[in-house]
């Protein structure tokens, strides 16, 4: 069976050949469009479910047995969903809003085999420490806030401003790779 991250992440694609695994990596093609009204964990399990349909479509009319993994991660603060920041400006108010506080971080992960379907999701909850502005001005004009939602690499130069960890740490990377095996079919 061949297994297929839909997934251009390369935390991600690492998390997966550090574990022992080398998938085909097809990133998905899927525009982001999310229905209005769902809850966070609605939103991560229908954009991975969404990714993971987009890949399918190039792999109609294959023969061989395949595993879709596709996987999306959000944080979520006061309810609130952050993406990935699109500028400085971006980045700067979505790590001040998590400042001095907890913050839950969500990744839904779909696996579509050829004649199988299952969605779920994990949470974590990261409390961050009242972050310095001259540090978060600093950390922002940086390359690593802004392919990552939330504005943060827990695994990165960031680490240091975490104070207390609740959950999978890999769900926080961007992979909640002990659920991912355990949900293997």
């Amino acid at each position: 069976m061949n297994l297929i991250l839909a997934s251009k992440s390369p935390r991600r694609i690492e998390m997966f050949r550090n574990h022992g695994f080398d998938p085909v990596v097809i990133p998905s093609a899927y525009e982001e469009n999310i229905p209005p009204g769902l809850t966070p964990a609605e939103t991560v399990m229908f954009l991975s479910l969404h990714k993971a349909l987009s890949v399918k479509k190039e792999l109609d009319g294959s023969k061989e047995d395949y595993l879709i993994v596709s996987a999306d991660t959000i944080v979520v603060n006061d309810n609130i969903i952050l993406g990935k920041p699109t500028d400085e400006k971006d980045a700067y108010s979505m790590l001040r809003a998590l400042s001095g506080r907890s913050h839950d971080v969500l990744t839904g992960v779909c696996l579509l085999g050829s004649h199988s379907l299952k969605c779920f999701y994990e949470v974590s909850t990261v409390w961050l420490m009242d972050l310095p502005e001259d540090e978060l001005r600093a950390y922002i004009a940086t390359d690593e806030p802004y392919d990552k939602a939330g504005g943060y690499a827990i695994q990165e130069t960031f680490s240091r401003y975490v104070t207390h960890v609740e959950g999978d740490i890999d769900n926080i990377i961007g992979f909640p790779f002990k659920r991912f095996l355990k949900e293997l079919p």
